[in-house]
Order: structure tokens, then sequence, then C-alpha cells
């Protein structure tokens, strides 16, 4: 008789499997977050995981078969659904939809998992928690800087300290005044100049410059094409580029210079002067907020004010070598959103973070807000015939607030005491017959003996003290399982 075929237990690619340290640093980064946004009168909002494909249509390559970029099926009246990419495209459907009997502005905050059918990478997943808040409704100024400043006090709130991110500010308005200035009136040459400043961090002013002309060779070999811009106009990319240096006033300035007489860059240099007094007004100093010229976001639907947080803290990887992290949150004003529902123009603006990439980068600061993720107390199982006496203390424990278990495995003393190890517990308590016939329970205060095993240089010795180790009255039992959780909170 052949074997039954067995599947291989393996995750799909671009997905992982994620434990209490992780869930547990992710959920205090929302909770965080999201009493910061309900302070500012945002109100929660939970889409479904799918949308018609149709109402993320542009994003999508292939309006026949929508399986590439996001993951699609067909449902039983042939229409074609896809699990939302983003939290944004759900917000624009819900806003179209209901837009009637929403208040005006509607302001929402969300979060959730979205899904991407890309190519997976280090550091880059099909699936991750996104968390946003947006204004739909408010074409004013002051909607994007509150946005701003709002971002700025909810990463603040998730555990990065004062000064250690930064939100980098500009407007598509000046990019697009910037292009009329220079001469660029083809869309592909645009999308060149933008792709060019996209990489100034990386390459510098004279990498970029060689891509606004006639392009750059790399270290490799490797040829890419410039954007083909003459040498007066790659200069005044570059100035444009180089203008965001001192306080948010300054900036402007500068920028008035390069792009100021073209109609929509005296527009979006109006609107972000409306956006630094609303800043400044919010008490966002220019430690949490700049204009950045050099800032480019890649989503086409931005139309005015874009803006990214960068991290400013010092981080490491797993082998303590230097990494950057870069941006951990963007967003801006997409006005043309929610029309391709409507036919109306309907103002919105919003921000959005990967949560789980800002737990990772609170990891790689060395601020991992579940580095001490705690087990629950473990009751050790001695006698089978006694395991309803040892889920009534598990019983008075958690009746008191204190997360417990009895042990329900079939191994010994000692393999109780290592599961207890491996679940992080604070403390294991032990009742054998001698402690049930006292009224007395015995404990032993795991966090203690972690600590000190560090110190042990006699084996016989540390066995023959056990330290950590009190028998007491079961009624003190609370109360002294509390001292343990609180030595160590």
């Amino acid at each position: 008789m052949s074997e039954p075929v067995r599947p291989e237990a393996r995750s799909p690619r671009g997905f992982v499997d994620r434990r209490a340290r992780d869930l547990v640093a992710e959920r205090r980064i929302l909770t965080a977050v999201s009493a910061v946004y309900e302070r500012y009168g945002f109100e929660p909002l939970e889409t479904g995981a799918f949308e018609y494909a149709d109402a993320l249509g542009k994003f999508l390559p292939d309006a026949d078969r929508p399986n590439e970029g996001v993951f699609a099926l067909q449902d039983d009246d042939e229409q074609w659904m896809a699990l939302r990419y983003d939290l944004t495209a759900p917000l624009a459907r819900f806003a179209a939809q209901n837009w009637e009997t929403l208040p005006k502005p509607f302001r929402r905050y969300a979060f959730g998992p979205v899904w991407r059918n890309e190519k997976p990478g280090p550091g880059r997943f099909r699936e991750f928690v996104q968390c946003d808040a947006d204004t739909v409704g408010s074409a004013r100024p002051e909607a994007d800087a509150e946005i701003i400043a709002m971002a700025a006090e909810g990463l603040q709130a998730a555990g990065l300290p004062a000064g250690s991110a930064v939100l980098k500010i500009n407007n598509r308005k000046l990019l697009n005044g910037l292009m009329a200035a220079a001469g660029v009136a083809d869309d592909a040459q645009k999308l060149a100049v933008l792709r060019a400043v996209d990489k100034l961090d990386r390459l510098g002013p004279d990498g970029v410059r060689l891509l606004l002309g006639e392009g750059r060779l790399d270290e490799s070999g490797a040829f890419t094409k410039g954007a083909g811009l003459n040498a007066a106009a790659a200069e005044r990319v570059l100035a444009f580029t180089a203008a965001g240096v001192g306080g948010r006033s300054e900036t402007l300035t500068k920028l008035a210079d390069v792009v100021g007489g073209s109609a929509e860059g005296d527009a979006g240099l109006a609107e972000l002067e409306a956006i630094d007094r609303a800043l400044t007004g919010l008490g966002v100093g220019v430690d949490r907020a700049v204009i950045e010229p050099s800032v480019v976001r890649g989503l086409e639907y931005y139309t005015g004010p874009v803006f990214e947080a960068e991290l400013l803290l010092q981080t490491t990887d797993e082998k303590g070598q230097p990494i950057r992290f870069g941006s951990v949150g963007g967003g801006g004003r997409y006005d043309d959103l929610v029309a391709r529902f409507t036919g109306q123009p309907v103002p919105a603006t919003g921000f959005s973070f990967g949560v789980s990439r800002l737990a990772s980068a609170l990891r790689a600061a060395g601020r991992d807000l579940a580095a001490e993720v705690r087990g629950p107390v473990v009751v050790i199982a001695f006698d089978q015939s006694r395991m309803a006496d040892y889920f009534q203390v598990a019983g008075e424990l958690r009746g008191a607030g204190v997360p417990a278990e009895v042990y329900l495995g079939a191994s010994g003393m000692k393999a109780q005491m290592k599961y207890a190890d491996r679940r992080l517990s604070p403390a294991a308590v032990i009742i054998g017959e001698d402690e049930l016939a006292a009224g007395t329970v015995t404990i032993k205060d795991l966090d203690l003996g972690r600590e000190l095993s560090s110190k042990v240089t006699d084996n016989a010795a540390w066995r023959e003290q056990r330290p950590g180790q009190q028998t007491i009255a079961r009624t003190e039992m609370v109360a002294a399982i509390r001292k343990i959780l609180d030595a160590r909170a």
C-alpha cells in the first residue's frame, strides 16, 4: 500500500507568521495612535477586505483579468473582486457611496491588513498592516496642516521620541510649476525628471544632474537614460531641490525665486504658506515638520501638498550594522480619487504609515515595544487527580486580572518548568500534596531566576538555595504574584 501524499508545511512567499512579540508591538502602536487620532476628532471606520476591481480601476494593469498587483477573484456573478491594496481606495468608494449622509468634512482613521500581489523580497511582504487618517471634503490647506500635525503627534505616541522623525512637505503644484519653468511638457520627460529627483538621497546632486541630462553610467557599467534636459533646466531643477535649507519661511522664499511666476507654482506656494501658518499655530516647529522640495511621492493621485515621515533615529540590523530606514509613512492631497465614482471633484487629504515597518524601525533603534512580552503564570500539574484544584488556583489568578494557565501536557516537573521559562512566564505556582494539606502554595519567581542565573558560578549551590522560591499561605498568593509582576513592570 502506497504512502499517503502529505503536503509540505510551508508559508507562501511574501507572507509571514507572527507571534506575540510582533503582535503586541503592533497593538500598542495602534492603541497609542488611535487615541491621538480620536483626540483630533477623527472617527474609526472599517471597510471590507475585498473591493470590486473596477473600484481600483486605474491601478490595475489588466482590466480583463485584474490579478497583477492585487489578489483578485471572479465572483459567481462574474464580477471581479480584489483584496484591498491600501486603505485609501476603499475610503474613496465608501465616501462616494455614502456621501449624502456623511458629515462633511468626513474625518476618519482606519487600520488593518492590506495585500499586494508583488514580487516579495527582504523587508517586502505581500501582506502588511497599515494605519491611515484622512479628511474628505475640505480643500483648505489647514486640513493638510492638521493631518501633518496629527501624524507627527501620532508617531511620537507610537514610541518615537521627540526629534527622532520629521515630516517633509512638498507640493505637486510646485513640481508642475518647476516643469513649466524648465520647459518640460512631455509626460514621459516629466516622469523621468521626478524619478531623477527621487534618487537625490542615494546619488547626490552630481548623480541627479547626470540623470536630468543625457543619462548616467553606474559602477556596474549599466547605463540609465536621462530626462534629456539642457544644462540650464537641469540646474534649475537642482536649485529647486536645494531650496529646503533653514526654516519653513526661508525655504518658501527660496522656492519663490525658482518657481514663482507660473500660475500653478504660485498656487502651490500659497498653499504651503497657509500650511506653515497653521503648523505654527498648532505648535509644530521645524524639528517636526519642514518644507523639503526633494520629496517626490510615487502615487499618481496626489494633486497638491505631499509629505513623508522620515526616521532620524540611528538604527542597526541583527548583526549590529547601521542601517537606514528612511521613510516610515507618507501622504498628501488627492482631490481626484473620489471623482472616479461621482464625476465631481471631492477634496481629500490623508496620511498613512506601515505599522509593521514602524515596529521594525523601533526595534532596530533599540525601542522594542514588546521586548518584555510576558507569558502567563503557569500552575504546575503534579497529579492528574488534582486537576480541579489546579484550575481553581488559575481561576483565582484570572479573577484578579492575572493571566494564568494550568499546564496541560503530560510531562514531569522539570519539563513543566522549562515550558514556563520558554513562555517567559513571570512565575510558576507549585501545589503538591503538602501545600494542599497545609493551605499553602509555593511560588517560584522565574523573572528573578532568569536575572540571577546569568551570575551563577556554582550549580550545586544554586539548586540548594532555590533563589526566588517561597512558600506562603494560599490567601497571600495573588498579592505575592502581583509583587513579582510589579517588580518587572
